[in-house]
């Protein structure tokens, strides 16, 4: 383990500004949901299904545009594929106050189609900008920003609604949102390295498959840990609720986060970690004392418990999609991953509240363990049976340490593209070299 990888980390050129960047544009996505409930259920007032449907309909204009927006910053660049973003969010968000109802929920929709990719564009730069060596400090440090923002950012915009009024926190969640795109308009990171490259290459390059069972199963691992966190959280908050202890599930939530964030940060200081496959299903066995834990004082230590692989398995599900793309096409594939993660959490909450209905918030929890394991195991059973049959070494599975891809499928087509974007070359270390990293779509 290195004993101090993250201050190493962040003195490389540029990547302290990205995490500074990043960390303040991610403050409105992850006010958005709380924000809007509150409002269509104070100021439209109406039902807490109502505020769903509106939250819904965000999700899957985001579903839907995250791979469109990431194949728009391949192709682009940066500022010409967020400059709509920008517009659009900013048209969207200073009306949403004053919709009805059902004009928000079309609005809702446009704002998840345009949502500025902060996410997938900031660990796309990271896959630039940082030595391979550094890569898994890199999105492990990335997957811990992501667990603070989300601690803080829910609650600033809980005290706006309810101290002052939603319509003010709306407007606070556009004008930040569009804050957000014009930090990255102006931070601009690159998003592709500078490879010679002839425009044959280039060409050939642009046709190579990309989807093929090592990236599916990754892929599903997105899907599979965001339905863990999701049902996770369903259930956290029925438990106490049923204990009539309501008033405990913001500092269980932050005990939960904690426990992320102690993780990922001993597993970017790591030289080497499981698969992202194997890291899934050890989320969903630690989910597993949860369901059997008394409110408080062991349901808070079960928490901490399912927390400690969060951070650890998105950040390796980021560092192996990397690995497993061309640069050419990792905006694209990182959108994918945040689909798939949106997937999980449309699946998640829904399937597992239905479970608690019947049953009780233990079964919440098992219900979220146990799919979510059976899709990790899954995958990696998957990976066996390719494996075999291409005659390579049985139970191979993506691994965020893993040698890179062979040259013609993740070299090719590395050319500078026409992009206002600076380009950066990154220092690839050997695969000999101890600690050598990478990364992946992340709902997340």
């Amino acid at each position: 383990m290195s004993r101090f990888p993250y201050g190493a980390l962040l003195r490389l050129p540029g990547v302290g500004r990205l995490f500074a960047v990043s960390f303040v544009a991610r403050i409105p996505h992850a006010m958005t949901g709380v924000v809007l409930t509150l409002h269509v259920v104070t100021a439209l007032d109406r039902g807490y299904a109502q505020a769903g449907l509106v939250a819904g309909a965000m999700t899957v204009g985001m579903a839907v545009g995250a791979p469109w927006r990431g194949r728009l910053v391949d192709r682009l660049g940066l500022r010409r594929a967020i400059a709509p973003s920008i517009v659009v969010e900013s048209a969207v968000w200073v009306v949403a106050p004053h919709l009805s109802y059902e004009a928000l929920v079309a609005a809702a929709v446009v704002a998840g189609l345009f949502l500025v990719p902060v996410f997938s564009v900031t660990r796309q730069s990271l896959s630039v900008m940082v030595p391979l060596a550094q890569q898994r400090s890199a999105f492990a440090l990335d997957s811990v920003a992501v667990e603070v923002t989300f601690m803080l950012a829910p609650v600033l915009g809980v005290v706006l609604a309810t101290q002052v009024s939603t319509s003010v926190a709306l407007t606070v969640v556009g004008s930040t949102t569009v804050l957000a795109g014009v930090l990255l308009f102006w931070a601009n990171p690159p998003t592709r390295s500078a490879t010679p490259a002839d425009a044959a290459t280039v060409v050939e390059g642009a046709r190579a498959r990309v989807l093929g069972p090592d990236l599916v199963v990754v892929l599903l691992a997105a899907l599979a840990a965001s339905f863990v966190l999701v049902g996770t959280d369903v259930s956290l908050v029925a438990a106490l609720n049923d204990e009539g202890r309501a008033s405990d599930v913001g500092w269980m939530i932050a005990l939960w986060a904690g426990g992320s964030v102690v993780g990922g940060l001993v597993h970017g200081a790591r030289h080497r970690s499981p698969s992202p496959l194997a890291l899934v299903a050890i989320l969903a066995l630690a989910t597993v004392p949860a369901a059997f834990a008394p409110v408080p004082v062991w349901l808070a230590l079960a928490v901490v418990l399912a927390g400690l692989p969060c951070a650890p398995a998105l950040s390796s599900i980021n560092a192996t999609l990397v690995r497993l793309v061309p640069e050419h096409r990792r905006g694209e594939v990182m959108g994918w991953s945040g689909t798939m993660s949106t997937v999980g959490n449309a699946l998640g909450a829904p399937l597992c509240g239905w479970v608690i209905d019947r049953g009780t918030p233990g079964h919440g929890f098992l219900t979220a363990a146990a799919v979510g394991g059976a899709v990790a195991v899954g995958g990696l059973v998957v990976l066996r049976v390719t494996s075999a049959r291409r005659g390579g070494p049985g139970g191979a599975a993506p691994h965020d340490d893993a040698a890179p891809a062979p040259a013609d499928e993740t070299t090719r087509g590395l050319a500078p593209v026409a992009s206002d974007e600076p380009t950066v070359v990154t220092p690839r270390e050997p695969l000999a070299t101890e600690g050598a990293a990478a990364k992946d779509p992340a709902g997340v």
